[in-house]
């Protein structure tokens, strides 16, 4: 072997070096764990993004990937025992939908990977130590902003024909989630001249009567906070909205798609594509203790033109400019 052959030799193992490094272990399957509260079909393109992500990054279920899903349903009793059978399998990663299914894998389990989205305040509900530094076991997407909520009333009141003086609160006092939902929505709502009215529902026999006593105290706006119980009945409460005739917005954009007036927040489909990479990461060897916690970056505003004339409403030109989309 010429000494120009063995230097042709090593630039080529150089140049090899790195792809070896990133390039999965020969003949490994990454077992993923999917932990969801609501029916597959509600976060169906949401999760969607997830796995897109995942094979353009060299993941194929089948090949190199194996995929175990438990959904509660709505039901979030029932997480505790989805986590706890996840662990058991077992699977190398859980990735985890929403506040309460994070916190049903945390409890199951502090050794496992966790890579969470859908979380309000990670921090305050005891997943992580800090957003800069996680420091367990759990890592992942915050939908934590403190402009939220603020622009959420804002836009109650723009697109509403008369003053906005009383909002009802449509939330699950079970839902963690929730509950730091209404704290954010109190200053706010205060700072904006406006009285809250809070309208707890624990399962979808309490709809009916939560819409009955917002027509009864004078409710002039609605905001319903997305969740497990809320988000599973979707189309449910928005019947039950436009029964009301009264403006209302939403925290995710299939509320809309079902008939909802308009939503505000977090584009789930992109923490979705994110978090698989923050998955990637964690598998090729970080630690989620040293991944920071990320926060939102990308919001979206839909607005459904339709419901709109249903309820005789005029949406300004001004919102119309600032929607992500506008369903006709």
């Amino acid at each position: 072997m010429t000494r120009r052959t063995i230097g042709l030799l090593v630039i080529f193992v150089c140049l090899m070096a790195p792809l070896a490094a990133d390039a999965q272990p020969v003949g490994k399957v990454w077992r993923i764990g999917v932990l969801h509260t609501s029916p597959p079909a509600v976060n169906a393109s949401f999760v969607e993004a997830f796995w897109h992500r995942l094979r353009e990054l060299g993941y194929v279920e089948g090949q190199n990937l194996a995929v175990e899903s438990r959904w509660s349903h709505g039901q979030v009793e029932a997480l505790p025992a989805l986590a706890a059978e996840l662990v058991r399998l077992p699977v190398d990663l859980i990735f985890a939908g929403g506040m309460t299914a994070a916190l049903a894998a945390r409890d199951a389990t502090q050794t496992i990977p966790i890579v969470f989205v859908g979380v309000a305040d990670p921090v305050g509900a005891g997943l992580v130590a800090s957003l800069a530094r996680p420091g367990g076991n759990l890592t992942g997407w915050s939908t934590q902003n403190a402009e939220l909520g603020p622009k959420r009333l804002e836009l109650l009141r723009e697109v509403s024909p008369r003053r906005v003086s009383r909002v009802g609160v449509v939330f699950n006092p079970m839902d963690v989630g929730n509950v730091l939902g209404i704290r954010e929505l109190e200053g706010p709502t205060r700072a904006l001249g406006m009285t809250l009215k809070p309208i707890d529902v624990r399962s979808p026999d309490a709809f009916e009567g939560a819409f009955a006593r917002m027509a009864s105290e004078g409710v002039d706006a609605v905001v319903v906070l997305a969740g497990p119980l809320t988000n599973t009945h979707a189309m449910q409460l928005v019947h039950l909205t436009a029964r009301t005739r009264l403006p209302a917005i939403y925290g995710r954009r299939d509320y809309v798609e079902a008939g909802g007036l308009m939503s505000y927040g977090v584009d789930f489909s992109d923490q979705n594509r994110r978090a698989a990479t923050s998955v990637d990461k964690i598998l090729k060897g970080a630690k989620p203790a040293d991944l920071p916690v990320e926060q939102p970056t990308t919001f979206e505003l839909v607005i459904n033109l339709k419901t709109a004339k249903d309820l005789g409403l005029t949406i300004p030109p001004s919102l119309l400019f600032q929607a992500t989309e506008l369903i006709r």
